[in-house]
């Protein structure tokens, strides 16, 4: 049995840096890293422990992941997060709609997200408070402010613990979602229609979020900055068969906000930045890398061009690559645990190679993933995972 060699730290930061560590490094517990409450807690009951499940995040019914469960599948990372401004008055409610009982939560921009009471597993949007707004309406609409202080209470002390007393490498939660919060505002549709209708419309609102996040990172950095190890930001730019809008209103639009917010992280911490897009991206990784990202997420090689040889072979120097572990698809929730472990042998034999690769599921692991392949998954990128002969 090969042996470690590295502290998680130094494994994390060696992979990141497109250099070969003892072994390639694993992660779970983030917001696109993590794991869904059912599955969280059959996994929990297959292992033999009892746990509460705490709820790290609301929408996606992600469970926060305990010290007993990472220690267990010698996950490298652990997470920070800022908190919602103390002036948010949200919380989950309960309503009656069309007969139904509804779980409820209002976010800081105004977005009702819903999950029916009855076999629920997630929150999707079901009021979006832009939908009928000009662009007059934009200037009155009541932004939360990124900046608010309340946000950081506590967090520089969290993160300095972290890095004091543990060897773990340090992982900020989800930031700098400029692009999907408007059309979460806006309404899918609609958004679509403005971006040949009205563009002004889709700038200006761009233009709100993106302030919003320079606010934030404005105190998030001042804060922590010299304590975390990777910093994640993202907004999904494609779908299963390629780009969900017109690249050139991409490029011409979006892509110059999101530069000018990574641009502007890159000048204030040493922390490489993770993208996250699930989908077909491959089209946009020149862009992505053009931006000044250093870590794509979640490498969905189910998708369309997102094979991982060719993603190694074209971008493997410039790009480090986060996920990408298995087929989450059509084979992790299916396929029996023997098959896992050499879908995860047969991987890792493609991103291993000079480094630039952290281990995790393509995305967070879903409900009704049997708690053995989730062993078979973690406990086979930890065999196969090591570097050398």
């Amino acid at each position: 049995m090969k042996k470690e060699t590295m502290l998680p730290r130094e494994r994390v930061l060696a992979a990141l840096n497109h250099q070969e560590p003892d072994r390639v490094p694993l992660d779970l517990g983030g917001n696109q890293t993590g794991i869904h409450r059912l599955a969280y807690e059959a996994l929990v009951k297959h292992l033999g422990w009892e746990e509460k499940i705490e709820i790290m995040d609301a929408v996606q019914q992600l469970a926060r992941p305990s010290e007993q469960v990472l220690q267990r599948f010698r996950i490298d990372t652990r997470y920070i997060f800022a908190k919602p401004s103390e002036n948010w008055k949200g919380g989950i409610t309960e309503a009656v709609r069309d007969g139904k009982r509804w779980y409820d939560l209002v976010d800081e921009f105004g977005v009702r997200w819903s999950m029916p009471a009855e076999d629920g597993l997630y929150m999707d949007i079901t009021y979006h408070p832009l939908a009928e707004a000009t662009l007059r309406d934009l200037e009155d609409y009541p932004f939360p402010r990124g900046d608010d202080p309340s946000r950081f209470v506590g967090l520089r002390e969290e993160a300095r613990r972290l890095r004091e007393e543990t060897p773990y490498a340090v992982v900020s939660g989800i930031s700098g979602v400029v692009y999907e919060i408007c059309w979460y505002m806006r309404g899918l549709e609609r958004w679509f229609m403005d971006m040949i209708e009205q563009p002004e419309f889709c700038e200006a609102l761009l233009d709100r979020t993106l302030q919003f996040w320079l606010d934030w990172f404005r105190v998030f950095l001042q804060e922590v900055g010299d304590l975390v190890d990777v910093i994640m930001i993202g907004d999904d730019l494609t779908g299963q068969n390629g780009p969900l809008f017109n690249p050139e209103f991409y490029r011409r639009v979006v892509k110059p906000r999101q530069k000018k917010l990574v641009q502007y992280i890159r000048a204030r911490t040493r922390a490489k930045i993770w993208y996250h897009t699930c989908g077909a991206c491959s089209v946009y990784i020149p862009d992505l890398i053009d931006n000044g990202i250093d870590i794509l997420n979640p490498v969905q090689i189910s998708a369309r061009d997102m094979d991982p040889r060719t993603l190694k072979a074209q971008w493997g120097d410039r790009l480090v690559f986060w996920g990408g572990a298995i087929d989450a698809q059509h084979v992790l929730p299916y396929a029996t645990p023997q098959e896992i472990r050499e879908h995860v042998r047969r991987n890792l034999e493609t991103w291993k190679p000079g480094g630039g690769y952290v281990f995790n599921n393509v995305h967070n692991i879903q409900a009704g993933v049997p708690p053995e392949n989730i062993v078979a998954l973690y406990d086979a990128a930890y065999e196969y995972g090591f570097y050398g002969k």
